[in-house]
């Protein structure tokens, strides 16, 4: 039977349904659902805030419009009642001390008109006589979702207010007119911020959007109604929004319950003349008409979807059919190739092409697995081999090492210094050349030593609480002292002195010695070296910073690698081993840390952290 492309086969109807389905989620799913709708009500919630606060600011504007243009004829009543408020105070220059007004105080201590929205207390409300409207008392009411009160009744009262300051021939402040509307009960100036804003009044069966003025959480001036189909005014912000908005002075968006049903809301603070929060601006959509919208469109969706997966599941059992018995049989080859069995074969003929060159290359390669594991299990031995005689190598001169160099480094001091005879300048100078080079020599051993510890996976940690200064960083400093006079290089320890870390104190102390001798080795002569630390996030971080030639980024990346050095004009004249930062590296790993470096302008700084 003549093999057929598998792509005839399937390609068009998996790519049809595929394709449908991808369109359909992602228009319907991304740009209907979550753009045209949340994100529409989102964006309109908050334009209609902005709206709402320019329309409340307008209408304190137009208070001081209106004195600008209209003649006071010395009779108070008349004029408050010409201008259209609930309250008009005219004070002279006896009176301006007696001004409780914070507006009008501004006034006067500017020199000019002065707007705002201010809370008068029930005093100021009573000396104001029968000017004020009997209605603005309001009984504060029980409100689900709302914080504690013990308040039963709001005394005080809201206004929008205007002063302007009244002048002397002279120039001089003579006194001070002011007056304003009550904002409490006053339902007049929510509806019309709120046709404003929305346009249109509530039609039947069609609610529209809503506009609330707080005086603190207690809505005293609403369109948005109760249970009983009344202003809810009494009623309270919820807890949430009123520590967000009044006692962190911010503006909140969200889903919010308001009164009786779900709405898309927007609050922002009310602020006085000082900038204290006295109240709340709040718009609000209702839920509803956009919940029933995203309904429709999801069973439109469900819908199509549906539709979709039943034409993909018969697509598929068709195809399925035709393709699942020769690629069971090259899955069943995968186990027992994963089992070992290397150089199992399938059968090869399927009817369908890309299955058959599928059936020929898996048997050509279990073929190719099976030469290739006899070869690797041969070159892994051989390895092992190779590195067990690299770490015993290392291990072994190592130890013969140390013990030859400790008895000829004592003896080398003790012919330097003295000890066993005086010696001439020359023969000083030689056995000062002779130390130095066992120095290196000894310092070298040490750093294979530990390199042995590392390959054979032995470095172990013995954790105890260890003082960063005095018990790591000033013992390593004392050994190094010499070599960092010899260079005028000046080092300033600025670890606090009471800074711990639980780590293993002598594993620390390598990468301290490392550090620092690296430090001093290629410092610039007559430099510095600067050593910090300071906790973060459960770290502790330590800096070793010295003056000298700035590392590069390519030099950064082989910098911590087993014997690898730099060249550069200062590493040419120092000896090493490449080994140091390696150790080190390994070291602060093994405490759950890492290592860096970063370069400055003058110098590089060695960054390592680890648990604190």
């Amino acid at each position: 039977m003549a093999s057929k492309s598998l792509k005839i086969r399937i390609l068009f109807s998996f790519l049809a349904v595929v394709l449908a389905l991808s369109v359909l989620i992602a228009l319907l799913g991304y740009f209907v659902i979550k753009k045209d709708i949340i994100e529409r009500a989102q964006d309109e919630v908050a334009k209609n805030l902005s709206a709402a606060r320019f329309f409340l600011n307008a209408e304190i504007e137009n208070i001081g419009k209106n004195f600008a243009i209209a003649d006071y004829e010395g009779d108070v009543g008349k004029y408050k009642d010409k201008l259209g408020l609930d309250y008009f105070v005219l004070a002279d220059q006896n009176g301006i001390k007696g001004t409780v007004s914070e507006i009008a105080t501004r006034a006067i201590a500017q020199r000019r008109a002065v707007g705002g929205a201010r809370i008068i207390s029930y005093e100021e409300l009573t000396e104001l006589n029968g000017q004020i409207r009997p209605d603005t008392k309001i009984e504060i009411k029980d409100t689900p979702m709302a914080g504690p009160s013990q308040r039963a009744i709001l005394y005080d009262v809201m206004a929008k207010e205007y002063a302007i300051p009244l002048f002397d021939n002279m120039g001089q402040i003579n006194g001070v007119m002011y007056g304003g509307k009550i904002i409490n009960n006053d339902h007049g100036l929510v509806d019309k911020i709120r046709f404003m804003v929305f346009g249109v009044g509530p039609q039947e069966n069609e609610p529209v959007g809503t506009v609330t003025i707080f005086q603190d959480d207690v809505r005293i001036s609403t369109n948005v109604l109760d249970e009983t189909g009344g202003r809810a005014i009494g009623t309270r912000v919820s807890e949430e929004v009123y520590k967000h908005v009044v006692n962190d002075g911010k503006i909140w968006h969200g889903r919010a319950f308001v009164v009786t049903d779900w709405y898309e809301t927007a609050y922002e603070p009310i602020r006085d003349i000082s900038g204290n929060v006295i109240g709340i601006l709040y718009v609000g959509i209702p839920e509803k008409p956009f919940d029933d919208m995203a309904r429709r469109i999801t069973l439109l969706f469900l819908f199509i979807i549906s539709g979709c997966a039943v034409l993909a599941v018969l697509l598929t059992l068709f195809v399925t059919f035709r393709i699942t018995e020769p690629i069971t049989r090259v899955l069943d080859g995968t186990f027992k190739i994963s089992e070992g069995g290397l150089g199992y074969e399938v059968h090869t003929e399927t009817g369908i092409k890309e299955l058959d060159n599928l059936a020929i290359a898996f048997n050509t390669m279990s073929t190719k697995l099976k030469e290739r594991d006899g070869s690797l299990r041969q070159m892994n031995q051989r390895l092992v081999v190779a590195n067990q005689n690299y770490v015993d190598l290392i291990s072994f001169v190592a130890h013969e090492l140390k013990g030859i160099l400790a008895s000829a480094v004592m003896n080398a001091y003790a012919i330097r210094d003295g000890f066993l005879g005086m010696i001439n300048f020359k023969q000083r100078k030689a056995i000062d050349s002779v130390t130095r080079n066992l120095d290196y020599l000894d310092s070298t051993v040490k750093k294979f030593l530990n390199l042995g510890r590392i390959e054979r996976d032995e470095l172990e940690l013995n954790k105890s609480e260890v003082l960063l200064r005095k018990d790591v960083f000033k013992v390593s400093l004392e050994s190094l002292s010499v070599l960092a006079v010899n260079k005028k290089i000046t080092i300033n320890n600025n670890l606090d002195d009471k800074l711990t870390v639980n780590a293993d104190i002598d594993l620390l102390l390598i990468v301290a010695n490392n550090l620092l001798s690296n430090a001093i080795k290629y410092g610039t002569e007559g430099g510095k070296i600067e050593i910090k630390a300071d906790r973060i996030n459960g770290f502790v971080v330590i800096e070793v910073y010295n003056d000298s030639v700035p590392i590069s980024e390519q030099q950064q990346r082989m910098l911590f690698q087993k014997f690898t050095r730099l060249e550069n004009e200062q590493t040419k004249k120092v000896k090493g081993t490449g080994l140091g930062l390696y150790i080190a590296k390994q070291i602060v790993e093994k405490h759950g840390g890492d290592i860096s470096v970063e370069p400055r302008e003058k110098g590089n700084a060695f960054i390592f952290k680890i648990e604190g």
